[in-house]
């Protein structure tokens, strides 16, 4: 079987289906990721085989608009500003596929897919599938509270340019897989198929503190990652407030990933802070106790694939939902308004809440058992194969 991946120009829409990549190779059947510049690199970490379509993209230059004047996106725009933004990506991401179309297209018809995989807004694959032949299933990334919104926005958009090229109405993807906990996900979003979500955030080498003495001989580790955009856009201020915050919490050794660009500037830090390298999550969250983090889907779903109560500070887009869904499944905690991000008294109460309410953890495991229980991505590739030989739907 020959599989045609397809993502925006985003890495992190790419890595959540990395996994279903090596599981389809695992089987037998050659992967083909195909995407602008922008995820190249990420395809050649994960080990596989790509095509690059177009030119760079840049991403960050979209999010710009965001940062003002040494503010955080949340700082310079409330949380409803930022949801109202993602409930318009179908359009902005129809008028991408416009552009990018016919080069996938013709990618696609030299490579012959007998199927096509894409995350949840690369809107050509539904088009490359149908001109192709090829059944489209489309991957989720884990709480989805955009999918189904963007793909009738794509519907309409795109409806005109779908006739022009004999289809009709813009297709429909043939399956989509969810990698989200069912009791995780968002309320009334369109049932999936699950598959477990396996972690992976890039690779990378075992860093050699996971196994050393902990900073103070402390009992417990947490780690606090805000990922690099985080940073990159006025975060540091934050997070300097975090670690002093967190730092006090005795019987507590802090673990922030923070790449070196950023770390004069955090100053002089509280003996339990380590600062480290930014790293695979999974390389060194089975040490900890609890995550502090962004909301970023691949943080909050390797944070609860590892059993862990979570904090979220969440800055724009997406984040906001899975920082929801964790403190409604009793998780963790949320602090979605830039008043409680900065104030060090709420960050020291979810701190240590987050820490000493064993109803968090307790919670935490039932979600990891749960996504423990789904179908392996070696399982689906079963259900995939009779896809595309269109013997069966899988449910």
């Amino acid at each position: 079987m020959r599989v045609l991946m397809m993502s925006t120009p985003v890495p992190t829409h790419f890595t959540p289906m990395v996994p279903l990549a090596w599981a389809l190779r695992a089987a037998g059947h050659e992967v083909l990721v195909a995407g602008q510049p922008d995820v190249m690199p990420a395809v050649a970490a994960a080990g596989l085989n790509g095509v690059s379509v177009g030119s760079a993209y840049h991403v960050e230059d979209l999010l710009a608009d965001t940062v003002k004047e040494g503010t955080r996106p949340i700082e310079a725009q409330p949380r409803a500003e930022h949801e109202s933004k993602l409930g318009k990506a179908g359009m902005g991401w129809s008028v991408h596929t416009r552009y990018l179309c016919e080069a996938y297209v013709e990618t696609a018809r030299a490579f012959g897919p007998d199927l096509v995989v894409c995350d949840p807004l690369e809107f050509s694959a539904l088009i490359v599938g149908a001109l192709t032949g090829a059944p489209v299933v489309r991957h989720r990334w884990g709480v989805d509270p955009l999918s189904d919104t963007a793909h009738a926005q794509a519907g309409q958009s795109l409806r005109a340019m779908s006739e022009r090229l004999g289809l009709g109405a813009y297709p429909d993807p043939a399956l989509v897989l969810d990698p989200c906990p069912p009791s995780l996900q968002l309320p009334g979003t369109t049932a999936g198929t699950p598959i477990r979500y396996v972690p992976y955030n890039g690779n990378g080498r075992l860093p050699q503190w996971v196994g050393g003495p902990r900073a103070g001989n402390v009992p417990r580790r947490v780690a606090v990652s805000l990922g690099g955009r985080t940073l990159d856009m006025n975060g540091v201020p934050m997070l300097r407030r975090m670690l002093h915050v967190f730092g006090a919490q005795p019987d507590v050794e802090v673990i922030a990933t923070v790449d070196e660009r950023h770390r004069e500037a955090l100053g002089t830090l509280p003996g339990t802070v380590r600062l480290v390298d930014p790293a695979p999550l999974n390389l060194f969250l089975h040490t900890c106790e609890a995550v502090v983090h962004h909301g970023g889907a691949g943080t909050t779903m390797t944070s609860t694939a590892f059993g862990l109560p979570q904090l979220v500070v969440p800055q724009f887009a997406d984040q906001f939902a899975h920082g929801d869904r964790i403190a409604d499944a009793g998780a963790g905690i949320t602090l979605d308004d830039a008043d409680s991000q900065n104030d060090p008294a709420s960050l020291r109460d979810a701190f240590t809440e987050l820490l000493t309410n064993p109803g968090h953890s307790k919670a935490a495991q039932e979600l990891r058992r749960e996504m423990t229980d789904m179908p392996s991505p070696s399982r689906v590739v079963a259900d995939l194969e009779q896809l595309a030989r269109g013997e069966h739907r899988p449910q």
